[in-house]
């Protein structure tokens, strides 16, 4: 059986980014600095060189019932003796709110694609119609609809890492901790990830939060489905209890709670004037190397957020090298 799907054709750009979806540039790294939106900023300029791939294979597929149970494959072709290929599955940022699995994410999955990985980015449901833990459910699905259909694509069923951006870099620690991490996927990039929604909702709470920070928080409640510390719920759970089951859903989306031995590795990434502050990922990569885990935290100077950190020269390069090292054939066997 093969899955069903939507062909697709994209430009040679990648497409437009959708505003909000925290897309990266369709240039080269080092082309400049994003802004996060809401935030106060000058004017950056640089010479942007662009980079078009070659085309790969592309189709989009339903892994679910839902409208956003859906997920694009990048692919390119190999002879019929080819050694299976590792697998990189994206999932997007904004908020768990918004975003999109396109954008300048098609940019993105087509260098990975040069580089040797069949890439998969998928849509998850979003918040508030769909609360926590639906988003991690999908991420769940998609991954599992990968592995099952990766025949199709060439692709290795066991040689599989997610990189996430923001709310999806969160999803993607998700993976990368709960059970035993490495069941699932073999190494996980998280690119400004609120690893810990509580925290980010108290520093949304903070004087002086940015704008974003405020959104966060908002959002946080809104994944939720509760108001983080209150004692009544605002959804239909409402009631004796509420605040409980409140905190026992955010010490579920809080990565650090599921981290064991046999997690998957992790390259966590932030920028120095990031609104989801380094300190997200550094509790996190502590908990995992107590563990025995290996986990990397790197900075790049500057206000960038999530995607916006591949326009850093140094940041594509090295989620590559990250990749290659963790996906190589009998790589963390």
């Amino acid at each position: 059986m093969t899955p069903t799907g939507e062909p697709g054709t994209t430009g040679p750009s990648g497409g437009p980014e959708t505003p909000g979806s925290e897309s990266p540039s369709a240039t080269v790294p080092g082309s400049g600095q994003g802004v996060p939106d809401g935030e106060p900023g000058g004017t950056v300029t640089a010479q942007a060189v662009m980079v078009t791939p070659e085309l790969p294979k592309f189709r989009t597929y339903a892994y679910g019932k839902a409208a956003a149970q859906k997920i694009d494959a990048y692919w390119r072709d190999t002879g019929p003796r080819a050694r299976p290929r590792p697998v990189v599955l994206i999932l997007h940022g904004g908020y768990w709110l918004q975003g999109d699995k396109g954008g300048g994410w098609k940019y993105f999955a087509r260098r990975l694609t040069e580089e040797g990985f069949v890439v998969m980015s998928a849509n998850y449901r979003l918040a508030p119609k769909a609360q926590w833990p639906a988003q991690r459910d999908d991420s769940l699905s998609a991954l599992a609809f990968v592995k099952k259909y990766a025949r199709v694509w060439n692709a290795d069923p066991s040689r599989v890492a997610v990189i996430g951006s923001s709310a999806g870099g969160q999803l993607g620690t998700q993976l990368g901790t709960l059970g035993t991490g490495t069941r699932q996927v073999r190494g996980v990039v998280a690119l400004s990830p609120p690893n810990d929604p509580y925290l980010a909702y108290q520093d949304g709470a903070k004087p002086g939060a940015t704008p974003s920070q405020r959104k966060l928080r908002e959002a946080v409640a809104g994944l939720m489905n509760c108001e983080p510390g209150a004692q009544t719920g605002t959804g239909p759970e409402a009631g004796a209890g509420a605040g409980e089951d409140c905190q026992s859903r955010l010490d579920d989306a809080s990565s650090i709670t599921h981290v064991s031995p046999g997690d998957a590795p992790m390259l966590f990434m932030h920028a120095t004037g990031d609104f989801v502050p380094v300190a997200q990922s550094v509790g996190l990569a502590g908990a995992l190397r107590a563990a025995g885990v290996d986990a990397t935290v790197k900075t790049v100077e500057g206000r960038l957020h999530a995607a916006q950190l591949l326009n850093d020269e140094n940041t594509y390069p090295t989620i590559v090298s990250w990749l290659k090292s963790k996906l190589k054939p009998g790589a963390g066997e």
